[in-house]
């Protein structure tokens, strides 16, 4: 269900437990998990539709799912976001004044069990302040396209413009 202000298909596709396991049934998600008793998922078309245009795809899923992207998606970056603590982790879901104190530990007791997988991850990090996280997770992204696996077309037209060069000389 939407949290205050979460408008469906802004902030998320909201569906009905019945249209969902239609999705999951259909293979329709890419990777889906049940957190603090609600079902998330991520459409396998529309990720799909993104990267046939080229375009960089950002998928903010749970540990479960990163795995699942990582299996269809071999090449896909995990990037493990945490908490600078415990105790501040709490709080937030605390202001929030929107969870349930069996909802906050649940997911308390599911940070604890997420934390054990950050060594399968590519890159980790810790989410201070929202702006500097933010900041870093674009820094990551941007060295992603400096590699020179993923500069295939840029690496052929400068070959192919010193050819040229060479022949002319």
């Amino acid at each position: 269900k939407p949290r205050e202000g979460e408008v469906d298909g802004v902030h998320y596709r909201f569906a009905s437990p019945q249209e969902f396991q239609e999705l999951v049934d259909e293979d329709g998600l890419l990777e889906w998990a049940t957190y603090g008793g609600n079902c998330y998922g991520t459409p396998r078309a529309t990720v799909e539709e993104h990267i046939a245009c080229g375009d960089q795809v950002i998928l903010e899923i749970d540990v479960q799912g990163g795995f699942q992207v990582r299996d269809k998606f071999p090449s896909a970056h995990l990037v493990f976001i945490e908490p600078p603590s415990l105790d501040v982790l709490e709080a937030r879901l605390r202001g929030r004044g929107t969870e349930t104190e069996e909802v906050i530990a649940s997911r308390l007791k599911r940070a604890l069990e997420e934390s054990e997988e950050m060594e399968s991850y590519d890159y980790i990090l810790v989410n201070d302040t929202v702006d500097q996280c933010v900041e870093e997770l674009h820094h990551l992204i941007q060295s992603q396209h400096l590699k020179a696996g993923n500069s295939r077309t840029l690496m052929d037209r400068i070959k192919t413009e010193l050819h040229e060069l060479a022949e002319s000389l």
